[in-house]
């Protein structure tokens, strides 16, 4: 598939790089978490992080003040298997260059999405950028075989434990955690575990170009 870059005009009605921001101790925090034996590991908050002075100003300046958390993704994948979307918008920094697989929550048609209209997009180690709220995204794909680690910033409690209620709408069986609604590939382990199947086509993989 075609790779853009988020500097590619493509990038803009999915998210956009956000200046400004100096992310060198942030990548330097990251370096020292130890790498996943295999596939990818995830979580929502890690003291490491929040305690560089990004946070503040993530906080402050990209979050308008409002309460956030800074996790981060990290391991070795190249597949798109799933893709999700927030209420609000979400902020990735890489330690090394790495792919975003993204579609549009408006491409959604009757509970399903064509994993045809997913654009790949590659960051740079360092850049960070904003994910938009109405962009579907997932796990991040490596550049190289050492793999990836992504800083993920989002309103604090986000990625967290699915609130109790009842469905009321198709929508509410998508959630599979706080301020997490997920589409799953059939071919996912995700949807072997059960999370809602949303997604046809092919489950991309960019190692297969």
């Amino acid at each position: 598939m075609k790779l853009y870059s988020v500097s590619d005009p493509a990038f803009r009605s999915y998210g956009k790089v956000l200046e400004g921001y100096d992310t060198t101790a942030l990548v330097a925090a990251m370096q020292t978490v130890p790498m996943p034996a295999s596939g990818t590991a995830y979580e929502p908050s890690i003291d490491a992080l929040e305690a560089c002075g990004i946070f503040d100003e993530m906080r402050d300046r990209a979050y308008g003040g409002m309460p956030i958390q800074i996790g981060m993704c990290w391991g070795y994948n190249t597949k798109l298997n799933c893709l999700e979307y927030h209420r609000d918008s979400e902020v990735n920094v890489g330690e090394t260059d790495f792919v975003l697989l993204l579609a549009k929550e408006d491409e959604i048609e009757d509970g399903m999405l064509d994993t045809a209209k997913v654009k790949a997009f590659r960051v740079p180690a360092g850049v960070a950028v904003e994910v938009y709220a109405t962009t579907l995204h997932y796990a991040p794909c490596q550049t190289a075989e050492t793999g990836f680690r992504v800083a993920v910033v989002l309103p604090k409690g986000t990625n967290t434990e699915k609130p109790a209620f009842e469905p009321k709408n198709e929508e509410d069986t998508w959630m599979t955690a706080r301020n997490k609604w997920l589409l799953a590939h059939p071919d996912s382990s995700e949807a072997a575990s059960g999370a809602y199947i949303g997604l046809t086509g092919e489950n991309i993989d960019i190692a297969n170009g």
